[in-house]
Parts: C-alpha cells; structure tokens; sequence
C-alpha cells in the first residue's frame, strides 16, 4: 500500500466554538481513538454531569483532569482520511496558537476554523482567521457547528455564513479556498457521516473537505537552506552538522556554506535515522560528514545552503507582526530577542512604517509612536549580530519568527524584505 502524503492541520476559534469537541470527534469517527478510550472519557464525562463533553474530553489532558484521576492521555492526535495522513495541530490559548505556528515544524498545510452557529463570530475567531492568514495559510473549511443547538435551521446557517465570509473576504481571504459544511460535533453530523438532519445541505462533510485540501508542494526546486540544530565532533568523521532540509536538496559531494561565518565545505555521508542516504528532501532531519570545516566554525542557528546560491544575513529587514502580549507599548529603539528556525538574537526596532487594521489588514495609522496588545503592524528591525533571515514569501521556515521578553512571546511576525549584509 502506498504512504498517504502527510497534511498538518490546524483547528482555530473561538474558546466556546466546540472545537475540542469537533478535534474529539473527527478522531471518534475516523478510528483514531479506539473505542475503550471512548467509553472511558464517556463514563468520566457522566460522572461529572458533563455528558455531552467526551469528545471535547479527548483534547483537554488539562492538568487539573489528571489531578481528578483521569488518567487518560490522548496525545497522538493523527487521523486518516481516505487520502491523506493528518495531524491535528490544535490551538488551545491565542499565544500558544500563534508561538505554535511561528516556531518550528508545525506549520500548517489547512486550517479549519470552528464557529458556533449558535453564537455566530466572536472576538477569537476574527483574530485567528487574520492570523491564519498573516501566517502564510490560504485554505480553510468553516466548521459551522451546533447545527443541534438552533434545530438545524438553514436561515441561521446562512445568516452566520454570511457574517464570516464578509469577515473573511475583508481580511483578503480568496473565498474559493473557503468552504463551508453545517455540522454538529456532538450529535456527529456532517463530521465523517452524511447528516439526515439536514436535508437542505447536500454538499461534502467536514473530512470529505479535508480532502480537498492541497498538500504543499515539497520544495525541492528552490535553493538548499538547512538551518542546523547541533553540530558534533566524531572522531574518524569531523564535524557533523544536524537539522532539517527546509527548501532545496542536501547531496553527497555537493559544495556547501555555512552563514553568517561564510565557511565552506563539501557534504560526505548523509544519515538519517542511522540509514545512510545519497540526498536529503524537505522535511528530513538528517546528520551529515562535512570535510573541510572545523567545529568551530559551525554552530546551532547557523544556515547551510550551496556554495553558489549562500543564504541571505541581514542588515535589515522588514517585518509584519502581531503584537500579542506585551505589558507596555513596543517604540522606536525597542531591543527583544528574535527567534527564527534554529537561530536567537537580540534586534532593534528602528522603524515603525504603520499600523494595520486587524480585522481588514488595511492601513490604520502611518508611522505610529508605538505599537501595543493587539496591534498589528509593519516594522523595520536591525540584528545586533550576523543572521540569516529570509523573505517569507521566499523561504518561509526562514521568514517566521517569534519576539520573546520577559519570558513570554510578546508577539510573532513574518518577514516581508531584507536587505542583505555587504560581505566583509
């Protein structure tokens, strides 16, 4: 049997959308989540007179349920369809949604925004769409849950559609990459099973849509950018560079260079998983025998690429980012550290171009004093230290980033431009 290609998806809304419940069920009906799990979580739920939260059950291992004794962890959160290998990236607060899908593999390839018809749009579900956007994704299916809770009445389905497509077509939502499915996680309809409850809708269930999803395109053609991870030293081998291939291809014998030091040295034998390999594609996390450069030379941020096509260190560059926690206001001479792929460094906000309508992704205010909580903005910044940063639009593992103060992600942003170092 051929492997499924593999798709992330996120689930975002509001708090009080249904959305654990939508995660829970999705993972009930495609047999993610075997039945005495099932029943365990159903006899919990009773017990607490909550019965209709066993599918949200599933998702909250909050620490206060393991404290009451339950002591069901369901961590795994893959399904299948029957095209695609999923993994459910779920967003339970607002920050954790944005730090995770600004740092690291979790980048997600759909999402599905959940919206109680019910309650129609809310504050959260306003910022995750623009957020989803702001962050590169451009395909979502709207879950429009508790078709239950208004009897399945089509006139509030259309109403509540009609809010969140205008919502939507405002942020710059291309509206042929949004579908929409009236459904109720609960009751199960229209999640993996066609609903008799609504005659009126004949369109695809929620997994149906997944399926309509396109997979990113692995992006072998562009340029190899390797951002490492460690780097170790073994004896009889040298040095041996660890991370994942972002863009590009990693193969034996080919010239590289690592930036910001500019050394350059050529790859030997490439391993992944103790196998060896002749070439390495993104998404593999592989360790590899450089010759010609030495342990010191090399370090955890630094960015592989080949020796004719080097990534970009930056003097400069323009970002857009969400301000999502800070204490005070964010102004001119601001110093945080940055987090982007495997690299951390402090840089200075030296501009501030304008603020951004969060609902509408329009020009609110050029040239602001500060920025604060909630804010959406475009700023110029200056590393205190040689880094690679790409554009977005480019190398997006590269373009994202996460500004962290105080101990907290203050806020998260991708890069628009930069420009480049001149080389010493």
């Amino acid at each position: 049997m051929a492997k499924k290609e593999h798709l992330n998806v996120v689930f975002i809304g509001h708090v009080d959308s249904g959305k654990s419940t939508s995660v829970g069920r999705v993972l009930y009906d495609t047999g993610a989540l075997p039945e005495n799990v099932m029943r365990k979580l159903k006899e919990e739920a009773e017990r607490l007179g909550k019965a209709t939260f066993e599918y949200a059950f599933v998702m909250d291992t909050l620490k206060e349920e393991r404290e009451r004794g339950v002591t069901i962890e369901v961590s795994h959160k893959e399904f299948d369809t029957p095209k695609f290998h999923c993994t459910i990236i779920d967003a339970p607060g607002h920050r954790d949604f944005v730090k995770n899908m600004i740092t690291g593999a979790s980048q997600a390839d759909g999402a599905v925004l959940v919206v109680s018809v019910k309650d129609g749009v809310q504050p959260q579900t306003k910022e995750h769409a623009f957020l989803s956007k702001v962050l590169g994704i451009n395909q979502m299916i709207v879950n429009m849950n508790k078709m239950d809770a208004v009897n399945y009445d089509k006139a509030q389905f259309d109403k509540v559609k009609e809010e969140v497509s205008k919502l939507l077509a405002g942020m710059g939502w291309k509206m042929d990459k949004v579908a929409f499915v009236p459904t109720s996680a609960y009751v199960g309809d229209n999640i993996a099973k066609k609903s008799t409850n609504m005659p009126w809708y004949t369109g695809p269930t929620l997994l149906e849509l997944i399926d309509t999803f396109v997979p990113p395109v692995k992006p072998t053609d562009k340029p190899l950018r390797l951002p490492v991870q460690d780097v170790y030293t073994i004896t009889g081998h040298g040095t041996v560079p660890v991370g994942r291939v972002e863009t590009g291809v990693l193969k034996q014998n080919m010239p590289i260079i690592f930036m910001p030091s500019g050394a350059k040295g050529e790859v030997k034998k490439i391993e992944m998983h103790h196998q060896e390999m002749q070439e390495a594609m993104p998404g593999d996390n592989v360790g590899f025998n450089v010759k010609g450069v030495d342990k010191k030379d090399v370090k955890r941020g630094d960015v592989i690429g080949p020796a004719d096509k080097p990534p970009t260190v930056a003097e400069e560059f323009t970002a857009q980012i969400v301000v999502l926690n800070h204490p005070t206001a964010i102004s001119i001479g601001y110093t945080p550290v940055l987090h982007i792929h495997t690299a951390q460094f402090a840089a200075r906000v030296t501009e501030i171009v304008e603020r951004k309508d969060p609902k509408s992704g329009q020009t609110q205010q050029a040239k602001p004093d500060f920025i604060k909580t909630g804010d959406v903005a475009v700023v110029k910044m200056k590393p205190l230290k040689p880094v690679v940063i790409e554009k977005f639009s480019e190398f997006p593992p590269l373009g994202r980033f996460a500004i962290r103060d105080m101990g907290q992600t203050v806020a998260a942003g991708v890069v628009l431009d930069v420009v480049p170092r001149k080389q010493q």
